[in-house]
């Protein structure tokens, strides 16, 4: 593939139809402009959840216990849960980077459905514009947690219809986007780029898209349900009614681990991508890695009910859900076996992006093994509804989703922006950023396995060193993001004009102008090689 010389072309940032500004913006169908709107909407939102999550923290720290009410920390716990599920993790790299470089990967113009891809946004801001509204409005702030369990959200006086209604919403745009990428993979590849020819990160977001279609369906029917019976006390999830609480559990998490992968298979394509670049070598294990991908999305949909092994279901669906859990991390650990595998005698050139993708695997993989874990039933019933569960949660989520989007922002950001950031103050921001982390989360897998309850506004005193451990190292974990932040803020007005391939990559996208042309190629390419065919002089 050689690069292309487009030099003087407008760029998608240009306004180049009768509308201008913020209205250009906002009627656009280019897919790299819809992937902006994303960006800048679910980074807005992250820094909200940061701040509420700063918050809580602070509650737990002992001299601040009585800084707000236990009323006004149920709430801060539930709006923290839906922002950062529903409206950052759920979302994040497909909807972002996923819009702006799947066409751009496969050698397609735009996605199949333009218009249906920013209706999707549309359905973003219209779901989140409800989640904020839930605040404000009717009795008081939604108290059930992100997960609305019944029997109390069917009891609780506060606003959670609204917010239901506003994770219903969302539904829709995740499942918008799931059929505009299925789509725009089979039908828009370009010549010569067979399904094994494809970038992983391609294979990742093509494998997400059938969970996002597939399982979303079943969320949307089940918080429709909430709302009918906190309405007509129609008696499907209310015991006092002859309903069964424990169906509202099944049919979340039918949904709701499923999603745990559609928030982790895009991380795990984007640190695919990344590694080859970084160590000037193909993937090792292409096919593995790929079909890997499909293995979690499969298996995956399978495993619900190891959330619910403390709930009375039967020894064989205990043992049958324990084995399926085991099953599932096997494609993880190829993965992870890949990784390491590109990483062995690789010209390694240690740039920010890879340096945050190795932080990926490292985190992840203690995530991975506590959720192992918990895979296990003895330790399960132990751990159950503790700190334990949150360590590990946030390890996987935040630890692995989070650090890949960071890991992607500072890989492509030179491609999207135009710009050049800072190398030394990513380094800078790094260290706070990574032990803030595991003194934070780590913490509270040492605080869940003393017996720490989770979702506690108070606690007894002879968890106050781990919690006051905990709640410092948030200090350094936000301060950490905010010098991150500062610095790609700061490079976007005032950075060095990045180059059209600063980091020596071989997709299709490193072969365009930083930033991309309106509908990205002069030409369609013609693919005659993989996806990560480097010089032979590169690999020496």
């Amino acid at each position: 593939m050689s690069a292309l010389d487009m030099a003087g072309m407008p760029s998608y940032l240009e306004n180049t139809g009768p509308r201008k500004g913020l209205a250009a913006w906002l009627t656009s169908t280019d897919h790299k402009r819809v992937g902006i709107l994303y960006l800048v909407s679910m980074l807005s939102f992250f820094l909200v959840g940061v701040g509420i999550g700063f918050m809580m923290r602070l509650v737990q720290l002992t001299p601040f216990a009585n800084l707000i009410t236990a009323k006004t920390y149920n709430a801060l716990f539930t709006v923290h849960g839906v922002i950062m599920i529903f409206l950052f993790v759920v979302p994040g790299l497909p909807a972002a980077f996923g819009n702006f470089f799947l066409p751009i990967l496969i050698g397609a113009k735009d996605v199949a459905f333009p218009r249906l891809n920013l209706a999707s946004w549309y359905f973003y801001m219209s779901g989140a514009i409800l989640a904020m509204l839930s605040l404000f409005t009717g009795p008081g702030a939604p108290d059930t947690g992100w997960t609305f369990y019944v029997p109390f959200s069917l009891h609780t006086g506060t606003n959670v219809s609204l917010a239901v209604f506003a994770a219903f919403v969302l539904g829709f745009s995740s499942m918008l986007t799931g059929i505009n990428f299925i789509t725009t993979i089979h039908r828009l590849r370009a010549p010569g780029m067979t399904w094994f020819r494809m970038p992983l990160f391609s294979w990742s977001i093509y494998a997400t898209s059938w969970i996002q279609l597939l399982a979303t369906p079943i969320l949307a029917i089940t918080l429709v349900l909430v709302i009918l019976e906190r309405v007509f006390g129609i008696g499907i999830f209310d015991p006092a009614k002859g309903g069964d609480p424990l169906l509202y559990q099944h049919l979340f998490w039918i949904y709701s681990h499923p999603a745990v992968y559609i928030m982790i298979l895009p991380a795990m394509g984007i640190i695919s991508e990344i590694l080859p670049t970084f160590t000037r070598r193909p993937i090792f294990g292409y096919k593995a890695i790929a079909f890997s991908s499909l293995s979690i999305a499969g298996v995956g949909s399978l495993v619900w009910a190891h959330h619910m092994f403390t709930s009375g279901l039967s020894q064989f669906a205990i043992m049958l859900f324990s084995l399926l859990t085991m099953i599932v991390a096997v494609p993880s650990a190829i993965k992870v076996f890949n990784w390491v595998s590109t990483l062995y005698k690789g010209s390694i050139d240690f740039q920010p992006p890879l340096l945050f993708a190795l932080t990926f695997i490292f985190l992840f993989c203690i995530g991975g093994l506590t959720g192992v874990m918990q895979g296990a039933v003895a330790i399960d019933i132990q751990v159950h509804d503790t700190y334990f569960v949150v360590g590990h949660f946030h390890y996987v989520m935040f630890g692995g989703t989070g650090m890949a989007f960071f890991a992607a922002l500072l890989y492509w950001f030179p491609k999207m922006t135009g710009r050049m950031y800072s190398k030394k103050a990513i380094y800078a921001a790094w260290f706070p950023l990574f032990i803030g982390f595991n003194t934070l989360y780590f913490t509270m897998l040492v605080l869940g396995w003393m017996g720490m309850p989770r979702r506690y506004f108070h606690h007894l005193p002879r968890f106050n060193t781990g919690h006051d451990i905990a709640t410092v190292g948030s200090w350094f974990l936000v301060l950490g993001i905010l010098m991150l932040f500062g610095t790609l803020i700061h490079a976007l007005f005032k950075g060095e004009k990045a180059e059209g391939n600063p980091w020596g990559g071989v997709t299709l996208e490193w072969t365009l102008p930083s930033p991309p042309i309106a509908e990205n190629f002069l030409e369609i390419p013609t693919i005659t090689t993989g996806p990560y065919h480097f010089p032979q002089e590169d690999q020496a």
